[in-house]
């Protein structure tokens, strides 16, 4: 059967950036030899079931399962626009310290610290001085070229 808009579909997948770091995948074994595994011990490493065109892939990897068949193996290349978007500078914020320290009451906010808006924005903690505190809300893979392998394993 060939995957179109509103099929449900379960595929194996392993991302890759360019340089060929894998940032992703649903496969144990590949998860256990990168150390993504020991890095999220409490998440299962298994196929994806997703229904094609509801919005829950990326863009480019929802646009290239369509078409696919049941047993196909491929490998995709998404551009950042269909994957994570163009890193920005528009999405870096610069909050007074008071301001900071009120929204989001942390003992001790220090560089490199991941932090949740009340709004659910996650970003990254950039700069900490006295005065102001500056976080990227930019997608750890904004600006990245992503390759996918893909197995499709079922489609209904």
């Amino acid at each position: 059967m060939t995957i179109s808009e509103g099929d449900s579909t379960t595929f194996a997948y392993t991302g890759r950036l360019d340089d060929g770091t894998v940032f992703d995948t649903s496969q144990g074994e590949v998860a256990e030899e990168i150390g993504l595994a020991a890095d999220q011990p409490d998440r299962t490493f298994e196929p994806l079931t997703v229904e094609v065109g509801a919005g829950q892939l990326i863009e480019g990897l929802e646009d290239a399962l369509v078409g696919l068949e049941d047993g196909a193996e491929t490998t995709v290349e998404i551009p950042p626009e269909q994957g994570y978007g163009e890193y920005t500078d528009d999405r870096i914020s610069e909050y007074g310290r008071e301001t900071f320290d009120e929204a989001i009451p942390e003992d001790d906010v220090t560089e490199g610290m991941v932090i949740q808006t009340q709004q659910g924005g996650i970003g990254d903690v950039v700069h900490v001085d006295d005065e102001s505190v500056r976080v990227d809300f930019n997608h750890e893979l904004a600006g990245e070229t992503l390759e996918f392998e893909i197995e499709i394993l079922d489609v209904e």
